[in-house]
């Protein structure tokens, strides 16, 4: 069952565009729909091709498509609602998404398929005391990087999982990697699960304050002033925005499209941001991705690569509107433990 995203992240600020007083969008959204084509105009092959069904021009994510009932869009292309007048049924039919081509999140991506970018990497030593991956902040340890996951049995690790699609029910481990494609999508529940499959535990809202902030109690991880392009924070347009072409809101009850973060300049990979790391070396606390909690009520912190201010600014950053149930593009994690 899909989650229900629109009414929570509308509230949250967790992936979803914050209203301004006069009713506009927060100005890290771009309003605009994409305009239709020069190939549209009816004077092109492409246009020729396009509507031989008879339908009138859509287009999603600058593909070119034809506004059909959804039992008539066949031959492989895919419909996509929000784009064309008259009832729900009547949809934007477009060529199918080419895997091969790209992968980039745009009309390439095809969110069906899996990518595993994070195969071969392995975790680093930790510091004293602390399990792989992880260094020692205070009294416990901290994962250096944002988790991703590998899928397990009980002999150990079978295969790498994909970080833009949720794991559902799978057992899944949680690894800190440099360079890896960290994992959203996730809840609070299968993120401590994941934590605790590899012998850790999900941050507390102490420890992972402590961790960002630093022994000094900084405002970002870097300081107490805010550094432009230090984080992966502050991306100009709105992901489902441009992944969909239009910030209508019907856009914001799709927010599980696996392909959100593989567009360009979105998702980054882990340690990426030399200059967003705490003094004890713990990297990406701020943006990039959401991370849960052990808050039972359900908390995420630190922002993630559109906003680190609408809700607390960097470290301060605080999401509570979702129970721990709630995932989205943009929610990860990492974990902490206890010293060996």
């Amino acid at each position: 069952m899909r989650p229900l995203f629109a009414s929570l992240c509308l509230l949250a600020a967790c992936g979803s565009p914050a209203a301004l007083p006069d009713g506009g969008l927060d100005a890290t959204v771009d309003p605009t729909r994409d305009a239709l084509p020069p190939s549209l105009d009816g004077t092109s092959p492409d246009a020729q091709t396009a509507h031989l069904d008879g339908g009138s021009p859509c287009v999603v994510s600058g593909t070119p498509g034809t506004c059909l009932h959804v039992d008539d869009c066949t031959g492989g292309r895919v419909s996509t609602p929000g784009f064309c007048p008259g009832p729900a049924e009547i949809q934007c039919c477009t060529a199918t998404p080419d895997a091969g081509d790209g992968g980039d999140g745009g009309p390439s991506c095809d969110p069906e398929v899996m990518p595993t970018p994070n195969e071969g990497l392995v975790e680093e030593p930790g510091a004293p005391g602390c399990p792989a991956g992880m260094t020692r902040v205070a009294d416990f340890c901290v994962d250096r990087f944002e988790a991703s996951l590998v899928l397990v049995d009980d002999r150990g690790p079978i295969g790498s999982w994909s970080p833009f699609h949720n794991p559902g029910a799978r057992r899944v481990r949680a690894l800190s990697m440099r360079e890896a494609i960290p994992q959203g999508y996730i809840t609070g529940v299968q993120a401590e699960a994941a934590c605790l499959e590899a012998g850790k535990r999900l941050c507390t809202d102490a420890e992972w304050l402590r961790a960002c902030r630093g022994a000094e109690g900084r405002t970002y991880p870097y300081g107490d002033a805010r550094m432009s392009g230090e984080c992966n924070d502050a991306r100009a347009r709105h992901p489902a925005v441009e992944r969909f072409g239009t910030s209508d809101d019907w856009i914001w009850s799709r927010l599980d499209d696996a392909c959100i973060n593989q567009l360009p300049d979105s998702l980054a990979p882990t340690g990426s941001h030399p200059g967003c790391v705490t003094p004890e070396g713990v990297m990406d606390m701020m943006g990039n991705l959401h991370e849960w909690t052990a808050d039972p009520a359900g908390t995420f912190r630190g922002g993630f690569y559109v906003d680190t201010v609408r809700n607390g600014d960097g470290c301060l950053y605080r999401t509570t509107a979702h129970d721990r149930g709630h995932w989205d593009y943009s929610t990860g994690f990492r974990c902490c433990a206890d010293p060996g």
